[in-house]
């Protein structure tokens, strides 16, 4: 008699608590997606953000700190581009990375993307510093007017060296006030001869050119903007 009353009880149990999951399901967040290459399942509809670091996580690894700028927090500048809404590509660069050769393949990462079907509105590849001048170069090699661009603290008296680079697709430059170390990109959007939308916004969060080392809303906000302005 005992087996059977539990048996009996155990059936119920399992009917009540299937019935109550049908009814109530808990709600599942999907963990934000951050790759360090083009996944091999690529979504057509989704908005791919590549982010391009600065040089001093090559030398010091993913969490550095400077001594005038404070703590790179590169992880969690992927986590609030992924946390609205972006499938981000992000590698942490070995030590002495060539960024020409390096622009190469990212170029060759986009073009995957657009392959797989992938509007080139829908991509939108920012860089900061030394990660910002790859930005500008990759620009310049695929020379694909619907792709959006970001760079950041990228351009300076470099580009005198470089006249071969011109930048192609919508553009946006985006620089902190108090930045000594860089200049505007008017002189860069000038090569392009109006081919393109861009626009310069400086930004005054304080900081120097350490304002990008986290992901503050001065900047975050104009790239997440920009990124998702086109296609909509």
């Amino acid at each position: 008699m005992f087996w059977k009353q539990l048996g009996a009880a155990l059936i119920f149990f399992t009917i009540f608590a299937t019935s109550c999951v049908a009814e109530s399901p808990l709600p599942v967040e999907s963990a934000p997606q951050i790759f360090a290459d083009v996944p091999h399942a690529i979504d057509p509809e989704a908005r791919y953000l590549f982010y391009l670091h600065g040089a001093i996580i090559e030398r010091e690894g993913v969490r550095p700190t400077h001594p005038k700028f404070g703590v790179y927090e590169y992880q969690e500048i992927l986590e609030a581009f992924a946390n609205r809404g972006f499938a981000v590509v992000s590698e942490a660069r070995p030590s002495g990375t060539n960024g020409m050769a390096y622009s190469q393949t990212v170029a060759d990462q986009v073009r995957a993307l657009i392959q797989a079907g992938v509007p080139p509105d829908h991509i939108t590849v920012v860089g900061f510093s030394k990660g910002g001048g790859i930005a500008i170069t990759t620009s310049s090699i695929l020379s694909e007017p619907g792709l959006n661009f970001v760079f950041m603290g990228a351009c300076g008296p470099w580009l005198d060296k470089r006249p071969e680079l011109v930048p192609h697709g919508r553009t946006l430059a985006l620089r902190e006030k108090s930045d000594d170390l860089v200049g505007s990109c008017e002189g860069l959007f000038a090569r392009a001869k109006g081919d393109g939308e861009r626009e310069e916004i400086v930004i005054d969060a304080g900081g120097g050119h350490g304002a990008f080392y986290r992901p503050r809303p001065e900047w975050v906000d104009p790239v997440v903007a920009w990124a998702m302005t086109s296609g909509s």
